[in-house]
């Protein structure tokens, strides 16, 4: 019996043997897996900031009534041309009735004490020519007949402010909403016979008509902390505009806001740039745009495809693997330069004829076979 155990136990291990030695044999024979191979070239690079925004006017005045009332007319529409000094809107005054009653009460008062200062003005003048009284009561007498005058002629005035908002209601009258600027009327929030609301230190009041000059447009953006560092005052950039066929047009950076504010997750900070815009191109108020901000720039470096790189798991350094002439690879680790996103200059570790291997994808001879 234990013969036969004996048996099977050596028949068992020399077919394991067996196994073994065809395993090894297989994998030394298989056929080493071929990659693609791509060499390093001479480009320019460049990398450059790109902040979101929008195209503003540099110039954007609200128009806001003087007094309380309601919109009697509207002489323009949105879109047109209009000068300084233009009449925008008229404004009809809905007079508050206590306040009317007020006036008009305060102005027969002020009547009773003229009509009171013109009987002792008379008299007394009478007296004087004939010498019964002093010159200085004769003086006295003018003087507050003078004063009721101004205040009877102010309580008038007040009355006629109160019914219809203005002395005269010529161009200077406070019921005329006037351009303050010329330029292009942007937005007209109100329609005729909507009720408005004076502006003043309690209220910002009801906004007429938006006016903008158009020719002085600026890009206003955002860009992320780790590329504001970057930016300074002054420096040349370009403004793109989707909007127009990605029409580019130049611009210099004039701010570049001292604080940031989280937003998503992330802290922004406000840029703002003048743009110079062609008079034969026909912008919008709040076109969205891109600006392109340059950052550094290299001619005729000696560069690969970022996609060639890998990474040492442990150092974390860069290095590609070059193919020797027995069709085998070293890896070699390599110093880096600017990169633009696509190619990365090679500062150390590379020369030029040198073939990388490109390690994600194999040869398409080798994917044929398989």
């Amino acid at each position: 019996m234990n013969k036969t155990v004996k048996i099977i136990i050596g028949i068992v291990l020399l077919v394991l043997f067996v196994l073994v030695i065809k395993y090894f044999k297989d994998s030394n024979s298989k056929e080493v897996e071929e990659f693609k191979v791509e060499a390093p070239f001479y480009t320019s690079i460049k990398t450059k900031v790109v902040a979101t925004g929008k195209l503003n006017p540099e110039e954007e005045i609200a128009l806001k009534p003087q007094i309380s009332g309601i919109v009697d007319k509207i002489m323009v529409e949105e879109g047109d041309v209009v000068k300084k000094g233009d009449l925008i809107a008229k404004i009809r005054v809905v007079p508050n009735e206590q306040s009317l009653v007020s006036a008009n009460s305060r102005i027969k008062t002020e009547q009773l004490s003229y009509n009171n200062a013109k009987t002792l003005y008379d008299r007394n003048k009478t007296l004087f020519d004939k010498g019964v009284i002093s010159k200085q009561d004769f003086e006295n007498s003018e003087l507050s007949l003078n004063q009721a005058r101004e205040s009877l002629n102010q309580a008038q005035n007040d009355y006629q402010i109160i019914r219809q908002g203005s002395l005269s209601g010529g161009s200077s009258a406070n019921t005329n909403i006037i351009a303050q600027i010329s330029g292009t009327v942007l937005e007209i929030p109100v329609r005729e016979g909507d009720q408005v609301i004076e502006s003043n230190n309690f209220n910002e009041g009801t906004t007429i008509a938006l006016v903008a000059d158009m020719s002085k447009m600026i890009f206003e953006g955002k860009v992320d902390e780790a590329e504001v560092g970057k930016l300074e005052e002054g420096k040349e950039i370009i403004v793109v505009l989707g909007a127009i066929n990605e029409k580019e047009f130049p611009a210099k950076l004039t701010f570049v806001a001292p604080k940031g504010l989280e937003e998503n997750g992330a802290v922004q900070f406000t840029i703002k740039a003048d743009v110079q815009v062609e008079q034969s191109t026909k912008i919008r108020a709040g076109y969205s745009a891109n600006a392109e901000i340059e950052m550094e720039s290299k001619d005729s470096i000696l560069v690969i495809k970022e996609a060639l790189l890998q990474f040492n798991r442990i150092t974390e350094k860069p290095y590609v693997e070059i193919k020797k002439d027995d069709g085998s690879y070293e890896e070699k680790y390599v110093e880096l330069g600017i990169s633009d996103g696509i190619n990365v200059e090679i500062v150390e570790g590379v020369a030029e004829g040198d073939k990388i291997k490109v390690w994600n994808k194999a040869s398409k001879d080798n994917n044929d076979e398989n």
